[in-house]
């Protein structure tokens, strides 16, 4: 599909919509064949979509979809891209799972966008192949499925299967299939219609670049930011990532207060808080494993913590994850509030 002109025209794709999918990510895939159809003033793709039955499918933000028709009414399809959204970790429809292994066994490509990455690996369609998922569940999809082949990348393509971090990276996605069916003109034109400047290439990152994300151009904070976040289970130490800096600890505090306005203690542990946070709504880990796995000694610390961070308790997360509801907000304590930090337990 992927690898040069269509044998007819117009390709056919099928959209398979799953409950809470992300319309943001449904969109950037489907809007740039609509876009390429106009423009090459003939229809190069159809498409349709699916749903696991006949009810309409609720995206995400509430927008409820019909679908044209039920996967399980599916019996050939050229290409069929599964949208996912909230809770594909839990999503475990059998007839759908069945639906997908009997497609694929037929000779569909098969592509997951966004966290639909779950329900193929559920379903033992990306056994051996390169496969990648949004950034948010990058940590929480490797720890369920250890022996997959998990990238970072925008989107992977290995094969007669392909899946893609969802968001606007499905658009760049879209484009490429369409630089490799009709040239990269019509591609770049199609870019040109949504405003979006440049095609990415799968191997460029997800996630915005670290100083774009803080919003400052410090190199040295940049590195120091990288290297937290590289190591989450085994927090480094003070002295240690002052002299990975080549800086003093001194020195690390004043660049935190200076461009961050908080210590580089309080920032530290609020990535490893966070990546818990993630953790305990993405996977089914026991909590101690959650707290082990973001560098806290015992389960009763990353309990008192999260709460103090999030105003809940972990169980109380994990409970509002089962129900799909939206991620707390943030609190933050000042630097001067008590945050009840183990002192101990502290790596920065």
């Amino acid at each position: 599909m992927f690898a040069g002109p269509p044998d007819h025209l117009p390709q056919s794709l099928a959209f398979l919509l799953l409950p809470q999918f992300s319309l943001m990510a449904f969109a950037s895939a489907v809007e740039p064949l609509r876009a390429a159809n106009r423009l090459a003033g003939r229809p190069l793709y159809s498409w349709e979509v699916l749903g696991p039955d006949a009810r309409p499918v609720v995206a995400s933000n509430g927008v409820a979809i019909p679908p044209d028709r039920a996967i399980t009414d599916v019996t050939r399809h050229p290409c069929i891209v599964v949208c996912g959204g909230y809770g594909m970790q839990a999503f475990d429809d059998p007839r759908t799972l069945a639906a997908l292994r009997r497609l694929a066994r037929t000779g569909t490509i098969m592509g997951a966008i966004s966290t639909a990455s779950y329900v193929l690996a559920r379903a033992g369609l990306l056994a051996g192949r390169r496969c990648t998922i949004h950034w948010e569940n990058l940590d929480s999809f490797r720890q369920d499925w250890p022996d997959l082949n998990v990238t970072d990348d925008l989107y992977e393509i290995d094969g007669p299967v392909f899946t893609c971090s969802g968001g606007t990276a499905a658009m760049d996605l879209m484009l490429h299939l369409i630089v490799a069916q009709h040239g990269h003109g019509l591609a770049a034109a199609v870019s040109d219609q949504f405003i979006h400047q440049a095609i990415r290439e799968s191997r460029q990152r997800q996630r915005m670049a670290t100083g774009r994300r803080l919003g400052t151009g410090n190199p040295t904070l940049m590195a120091i930011v990288d290297l937290m976040e590289q190591n989450i289970e085994a927090p480094l130490g003070r002295h240690d990532i002052a002299e990975r800096a080549g800086l003093s600890e001194r020195q690390v505090e004043r660049l935190f207060a200076r461009e961050l306005a908080v210590s580089p203690r309080r920032y530290y542990f609020q990535l490893r808080l966070e990546r818990a946070d993630a953790l305990l709504r993405q996977t089914a880990m026991p909590i101690l494993d959650v707290a082990l796995a973001t560098g806290f000694v015992s389960a009763s610390h990353f309990a008192k913590s999260y709460r103090s961070h999030f105003g809940r308790t972990p169980r109380q997360r994990r409970a509002e994850a089962r129900l799909n509801l939206p991620a707390p907000p943030h609190i933050r304590p000042h630097e001067g509030s008590d945050p009840r930090i183990d002192r101990a337990d502290e790596s920065v």
